[in-house]
């Protein structure tokens, strides 16, 4: 089942007094790239939750935040008086010392001075730290189905631009068939407009003809096309498929520009660039797959 690695998903869960919100955001990477922004007090699980997360997605550049809010402010932070107070004595005394005029708002001035509010320590027990990885692990499960959802995406278009590449691959066909009159007419003009006679060994211009027309084969390099194309629509169904089917698609592209290289015709170049085409565009989605 083909994942795509860009997913989005924020769960949340209530502990006891505390609110803890998880959210995650994934966009495609080589390897893995995860970065976690947590509270301070819980660093100390930041090793296991990385452990997690990087065994849920493997692959990706991942952000994730864990934020801890109380939900009874009231309860938990306080100003403390004894200190607003000794500020207010202090500015009073210097404003009285150095003969400046007293703030028009002097609680404004109060209030953005530090230490007046009392935050007591944190100290998150197991029983917390597994509800925090609950809510990961929610968190986790909602990406991961954004991930199939956008990967199926994904998989309908790399199937409808393998399905164009094998059309104009049929189109080849009709064009091959009389790329070789063509080329045998072609030839024979050019000889005679070199010799002064107009005659040449016709034994020997059959036998140079035949190994022109077999360097310009294209045959084994359709057949090959196709076969990797193939091969490229039954890994769709992989898990994990991105490097394989990056992989399929560079062999995809050889063939490709050998058939273009060897083709010697117009009308089959102008497939192979519509081949080509739709060849960049599969490895551009490609690259978002995990």
């Amino acid at each position: 089942m083909i994942r795509s690695m860009t997913g989005y998903g924020i769960a949340e869960q209530t502990y006891l007094s505390k609110k803890i919100v998880v959210e995650i955001k994934t966009l495609n990477s080589k390897q893995l790239d995860l970065q976690v922004k947590l509270p301070n007090e819980l660093r100390f699980a930041e090793l296991n939750f990385r452990n997690a997360i990087g065994a849920k997605l493997q692959r990706g550049k991942v952000d994730v935040v864990i934020t801890i809010t109380d939900i009874d402010l009231t309860q938990t932070y306080h100003i403390d008086k004894d200190i607003v107070k000794a500020y207010k004595e202090q500015i009073e005394a210097i404003s009285s010392e150095l003969g400046i005029p007293p703030a028009m708002d002097l609680a404004a001035t109060l209030f953005r001075m530090p230490g007046i509010f009392n935050v007591p320590v944190e100290n998150y027990d197991e029983a917390f730290v597994a509800k925090v990885s609950d809510t990961i692990d929610q968190a986790l499960d909602i990406v991961d189905g954004f991930r199939i959802q956008e990967g199926n995406t994904l998989k309908k278009d790399l199937l409808h631009r393998v399905e164009l590449i094998l059309s104009y691959l049929d189109e080849v066909e009709p064009y091959e068939k009389t790329r070789h009159d063509v080329i045998k007419q072609r030839l024979t003009k050019n000889l005679s407009e070199l010799t002064s006679s107009g005659q040449y060994d016709e034994n020997r211009f059959e036998q140079e003809l035949i190994y022109y027309l077999e360097k310009l084969d294209i045959t084994e390099e359709k057949v090959r096309l196709r076969q990797h194309c193939n091969y490229f629509n039954e890994s769709c169904d992989d898990d994990q498929a991105g490097k394989k089917l990056g992989f399929i698609s560079q062999e995809m592209g050889r063939e490709i520009n050998t058939l273009g290289s060897k083709a010697n015709e117009v009308n089959i170049q102008k497939l192979v660039v519509k081949m080509k085409d739709e060849l960049e565009k599969i490895k551009e989605q490609v690259c978002n797959i995990l």
